[in-house]
């Protein structure tokens, strides 16, 4: 509308000064057109306005390697100071088009054109043709200019149409995109062992994946083809096989879809009726040219859950009136009288400048390591707002991630608004051999204060954080250090670990007293794919360790923490737990299995005791009641078990729609009572609707 509105005002204008054009008019003068005679001004002015363009103009590469033979439509003007300016341009590509621009911004000034003996204005249309050699038209007079208008203008009134009749069949284009492939662990069994074959330059442990970097080992679009039903009508097609929208043109494609996650209940232990989740949403996602894309989603829900977590839930709670915190969605207001009620949103940008780097902005959640847990970083906290640079080449990949965090507790608010905290994070992965895998992470949290905002330091991408701990001041931020590794065995079975530090004392650990100061935690991990050679069976075992006191700080904000929840493992600090998980898909049939046998230790918080026992990352780690004979699960020591069944089957594998049903057995077993520590033993029943789209962990 813009371009035909400025044509229509052009249109107007040249036909009002083609009319009043007589003898007194002459043209503008180049200075070697001086000396020629008036009737042949006309014919130098146009050969000089041929000669510079012929002489100045640089065809794109592009241009000459498609071969393209066109024109390039040009609209300029010479004003009363001899200045050429350029009206519009249209071309094909837009390398042509910048080029047009750069070579008239070349042009000298001349004497400007005259009628009646005052300086006036003269405008002119020129096409040029591509290739250069084909380039023998002269500028056309303001009479030219208006049928070269006419022609423009005709050709927008179709613009249009032409919009529509470039729209194509929908071709499944996330699949090779920079949209992230939704991370749930299920989902990603599916197609772990493809990236995991011994030789392949893969790195596995930045998630969630991009689209683009596992198709070139994992072909999407024939395993979903596999999963399509015959489905001849529309509803049909759209319940089982496609995006409810799904739309392509030329350098554009999105897809619109509902989100649902209807899911009802029973929980043995608890004092209610049902457990319930309402969810319903939309998600949008799409990508502009081949390295542009875009994903947002809106979640609106209510629901109440198992009662102990539930109790969790509460427990999590920040200042202000709301009664709990959704763990892994977000702060949750009060629904009837015992639901909750949590609204989420969901969006990143994705973009790939070049081959080797992806860059996304967004609020969601990300995740560090091979394992079913993270001890680096985790994706169990609330969505948060996040900048990540992802960088591969040779046999390195290259993370670097900077997120602005809250922590929502009432003795760190300030003018009833929660404090902002912020990570930065960076994880080197390195494939030194074709079947051996190591990594370098760092990270560091501070928090915004009165002195000290967002710090331009952690900005450099390749700096040590350790390095600027030290140079700001020890209390000015909260830095973690790690090391993972993973070794290929053969291409079925894979041998990953974690190794996270986040305070060291040789001595001591020479001394052998088990110091507080020796804050560390480790993974050991095996994956097992097409398990007793089962097609699609893969079977996990991990092993998670963490000392008292690891994650936690001396400054009570510079936890690593988000919301009342770890930003690494679920647990926090001072436990162990072994984890034993299986996943099984055959077409849209699917099945989970998870146990997890574990022990923790935690705060008595009574008028008698209330020491940290290092189990609580939003505690002060010097209000600890020993420094040496500090051992994991110290406090309360409580034996936990918990294990879920499910069994599903993919409604849509476009939406990722899931039908459910699934069982959950909890025991968790403290040596000793009290008010928030107590003995609990739960089953509990389960069966939804759900658009899949990251990982619900139940386990607490």
């Amino acid at each position: 509308m813009k371009q035909f509105i400025v044509l229509l005002l052009l249109f107007t204008q040249f036909n009002s000064f083609s009319q009043t054009i007589n003898a007194s008019e002459k043209q503008p003068i180049f200075p070697s057109c001086k000396d020629v005679p008036a009737d042949s001004l006309k014919l130098c002015f146009t050969n000089k306005v041929y000669q510079i363009i012929k002489s100045e103009f640089k065809t794109p590469d592009i241009v000459i390697k498609d071969e393209y033979k066109g024109d390039v439509s040009v609209i300029f003007e010479v004003d009363t100071l001899g200045t050429f300016k350029l009206i519009y341009v249209n071309a094909v590509y837009k390398e042509l088009k910048e080029e047009a621009e750069r070579v008239f911004k070349l042009f000298p000034k001349i004497e400007p054109a005259s009628y009646n003996g005052r300086k006036t204005f003269k405008q002119y249309a020129l096409p040029i043709k591509i290739p250069l050699s084909d380039f023998n038209n002269a500028p056309a007079n303001s009479a030219e200019v208006t049928s070269e208008i006419k022609k423009l203008e005709e050709a927008y009134q179709t613009e249009y149409d032409d919009v529509n009749n470039s729209i194509t069949s929908y071709n499944d284009n996330a699949f090779s995109s920079q949209l992230n492939i939704q991370f749930t662990h299920s989902d990603y069994a599916r197609f772990e062992r493809a990236i995991n074959v011994v030789g392949i330059n893969s790195h596995t442990a930045s998630k969630p994946f991009v689209h683009s970097e596992v198709s070139k080992y994992y072909d999407f679009k024939a395993e979903k083809d596999k999963l399509l039903q015959e489905r001849k009508t529309w509803f049909g097609k759209k319940l089982w096989n496609e995006h409810l929208v799904q739309l392509q043109g030329k350098n554009y494609w999105f897809t619109i879809d509902p989100i649902f996650d209807f899911e009802v209940g029973k929980d043995t232990e608890a004092d209610f009726s049902s457990t319930y989740n309402n969810t319903r949403g939309l998600l949008v996602k799409g990508g502009l040219g081949k390295n542009f894309n875009f994903y947002t989603s809106v979640f609106e829900s209510q629901g109440r859950f198992a009662q102990y977590f539930n109790e969790y839930a509460e427990s999590l709670r920040g200042f202000g009136p709301d009664p709990a915190i959704i763990p892994g969605r977000g702060i949750a207001k009060a629904f009837k009288t015992d639901s909750y009620d949590y609204p989420v949103a969901e969006a990143y940008l994705s973009y790939a400048p070049a081959d080797f780097v992806n860059i996304q902005f967004g609020h969601g959640k990300n995740f560090i390591g091979d394992g079913y847990r993270s001890l680096f970083l985790s994706d169990v906290a609330s969505p948060h707002p996040f900048l990540k640079l992802n960088t591969k080449f040779w046999k390195i990949k290259y993370t670097n991630t900077w997120m602005w965090l809250k922590d929502v507790r009432p003795e760190v608010t300030t003018d009833d608004a929660f404090l902002t905290k912020y990570m930065a994070t960076h994880f080197l992965s390195w494939n030194v051999t074709k079947r051996l895998n190591v990594g370098f992470f760092e990270s560091v949290i501070w928090a915004k204060t009165a002195n000290r905002n967002f710090d331009v330091n952690y900005l450099n991408p390749i700096i040590f954080y350790r390095a600027i701990e030290f140079e700001t001041g020890q209390d000015a931020g909260n830095a973690i250090m790690g090391t993972s590794a993973k070794y290929k065995w053969n291409n079925n079975i894979n041998l990953y670990s974690q190794f996270i530090l986040d305070e060291f004392s040789l001595s001591d650990v020479k001394a052998g007293n088990k110091s507080w100061k020796n804050k560390f935690g480790y993974q050991l991990g095996v994956k097992y794919y097409n398990a007793f050679n089962v097609d699609n069976l893969m079977l996990q075992m991990e092993y998670n360790r963490v000392r008292p006191y690891t994650y936690s700080h001396s400054t009570i904000a510079t936890n690593y923490g988000h919301n009342n929840q770890s930003m690494a493992h679920l647990w926090s600090a001072n436990f162990s737990e072994l984890v034993l998980m299986g996943y099984y898909f055959h077409n849209r049939w699917y099945a989970n299995a998870k146990f997890i046998f574990g022990k923790r230790g935690f705060d008595y918080n009574t008028d008698t005791d209330n020491f940290s026992y290092g189990g609580d990352i939003y505690r002060n780690y010097n209000d600890r009641p020993i420094n040496t004979g500090v051992k994991v699960g110290q406090g309360i020591a409580t034996n936990s078990f918990y294990g879920n069944l499910q069994a599903g089957y993919v409604v849509n594998p476009s939406s990722n729609l899931k039908l459910f049903t699934d069982i959950t057995v909890r025991n968790f077993n403290p040596d000793a009572t009290t008010e928030t520590v107590y003995k609990s033993n739960t089953v509990w029943f389960n069966f939804g609707l759900r658009t899949d789209l990251f990982n619900w962990y139940f386990d607490y």
